[in-house]
């Protein structure tokens, strides 16, 4: 059995969730903000959803229980970015 895969159709939007480590503009706290993919074009575009907490956890339960997978952040990435939630 050959798994087949899903491809994206035209104007369908994906959402992403970077997750951020003490960013400059919420220093001490964790933040993730939501990214969508296809609403203006191929390239990422930022939206106003922003996703707070004082731990790294509470962020990460969140998005386990609506069903997301977590990737790792990539050696390049900035240095605030912890991780990338889709």
């Amino acid at each position: 059995m050959v798994a087949k895969k899903k491809q994206r159709q035209a104007g369908e939007v994906f959402s992403l969730y970077t997750v951020y480590e003490s960013p400059s503009d919420y220093p001490g706290e964790f933040v993730a903000r939501r990214w969508e993919v296809g609403s203006a074009g191929p390239e990422p575009v930022a939206t106003s959803e922003v996703h707070r907490a004082l731990e790294l956890d509470v962020l990460r339960k969140r998005f386990i229980e609506r069903g997301l997978a977590r990737v790792p952040r990539a050696p390049d990435d900035d240095a605030c970015i912890v991780e990338v939630w889709m």
